[in-house]
């Protein structure tokens, strides 16, 4: 399929990592299918994530990706988030709760976790995978010494550019129709929301890395369209939210399955960085605030502990329902079996 390190691909198609929605099974039904399953440890601790290694590589011998959060360290602003944490006090008081005392950054960045960095060294999966930003030069170096190919997620030319320079092996370039967190390096900065083709041919022309198309796509039809651009693969992630395989709870799979589907939005509110979401109680919600964001992942802190105490009382309307603009396409079964039926479309 031209990724590099010959990964043994039947078919150019990637299941996106989806921190909180893939699981080990989910990627080891990917890899029977033919594709390449992926597991997300970047909201994970180290002793998480050596247990979802294992498990993973109990399950399948092929190749996953093993993907890691890159964000900026947050910078703790404890007037910023008591003003956030006031916002969403009348939201709270819905359901008789409070809002935390106090926000914390619930995971760290890749960008300065040296257990997980030694973890993967020594776990050398074949695949890994930069979500947010790039890591530094020695903690790159240092995955390629150990073997592993490096994939990392861009949504722009200057980004691509710089992943290049960075010695990354391979672009994911994310459309803005994707479903979850936008990959941009900077949340703050102007972005111009290239979307999945656009953004993959220039990458295909401007670029000397291979490259895999991500956004929006659901399909074999999907998967056909960018592989004509020029692309080595395609990644879905909302295809796969609605396999057996998938951690997504009961409410988030109904959501997807039904009308609301057609409705995403981008919003920071969530988690602090501009993801897409379904739209639900905690979008519209959004659209009603008025204080600053806190830095993410502090921000995600509240809106979990919102989540929390919704789902308590049986409101299911303020989870991080992550979906792209193809959701209405997704279709419920198994993992393998999605792939095999992609690959018979692609055929067509």
């Amino acid at each position: 399929m031209g990724v590099p390190g010959d990964l043994s691909l039947d078919l150019p198609i990637l299941q996106a990592p989806m921190a909180g929605v893939s699981t080990p099974a989910m990627a080891a039904a990917v890899n029977a299918g033919g594709g390449l399953g992926a597991i997300a440890i970047g909201a994970s601790d180290t002793a998480a994530a050596a247990r979802m290694l294992a498990e993973t590589r109990e399950r399948t011998d092929r190749p996953f990706n093993v993907n890691l959060f890159v964000h900026a360290p947050p910078m703790p602003d404890p007037a910023r988030e008591a003003a956030w944490c006031d916002a969403l006090r009348p939201a709270f008081a819905r359901f008789d709760a409070k809002p935390p005392a106090a926000l914390r950054a619930i995971y760290p960045s890749f960008a300065q976790d040296d257990a997980m960095l030694a973890l993967l060294v020594e776990a050398k999966p074949a695949v890994v995978s930069f979500h947010f930003d790039l890591p530094d030069g020695p903690r790159i170096a240092a995955l390629k010494q150990a073997g592993c190919r490096l994939l990392a997620s861009v949504t722009s030319l200057a980004e691509a550019q710089a992943a290049e320079r960075a010695g990354i092996d391979v672009l994911v370039a994310q459309g803005y129709e994707a479903g979850g967190h936008r990959g941009v390096f900077d949340p703050d900065a102007a972005d111009d929301r290239l979307g999945t083709l656009a953004l993959a041919r220039l990458l295909v022309m401007r670029t000397r890395l291979p490259v895999i198309a991500a956004g929006g796509i659901m399909d074999g039809a999907g998967v056909s369209a960018v592989l004509a651009l020029g692309v080595v693969a395609a990644q879905l992630g909302t295809a796969f939210i609605a396999c057996p395989e998938s951690a997504a709870d009961a409410s988030y799979r109904a959501a997807l399955m039904g009308e609301g589907a057609a409705h995403t939005v981008m919003t920071r509110a969530i988690s602090g960085r501009p993801a897409r979401c379904l739209a639900n109680r905690f979008t519209a919600l959004d659209e009603t605030l008025t204080a600053a964001v806190p830095d993410y992942p502090i921000a995600y802190d509240a809106g979990k502990a919102l989540n929390a105490v919704a789902k308590a009382r049986g409101e299911d309307g303020y989870g991080a329902q992550w979906a792209g603009q193809g959701a209405p396409l997704a279709r419920a079964m198994p993992a393998a079996a999605l792939v095999r039926t992609i690959a018979g479309e692609m055929r067509g």
